[in-house]
């Protein structure tokens, strides 16, 4: 058994064959993933049996709101 999802296990998990969609999926479900050097999302194994100590993807950066002046 591999460290990381298979292209097929990525199909089955996603729903998606395009790599821009699988991309997409992960980061709205909060999944951590890496970007190999084709492109393609690169999940552990771990991450979906619930064993990950891998952190969740950082969120996008965004002002605190200021208060009165």
């Amino acid at each position: 058994m591999s460290l990381f999802l298979d292209e097929d296990e990525l199909i089955a998990l996603t729903g998606r064959r395009s790599k821009s969609k699988q991309i997409a999926w992960l980061r709205q479900q909060g999944l951590p993933f890496r970007i190999n050097a084709t492109g393609h999302p690169v999940v552990t194994r771990s991450v979906i049996e619930g064993k990950s100590t891998e952190p969740p993807p950082a969120k996008a950066w965004a002002p605190r709101a200021v208060v009165g002046a």
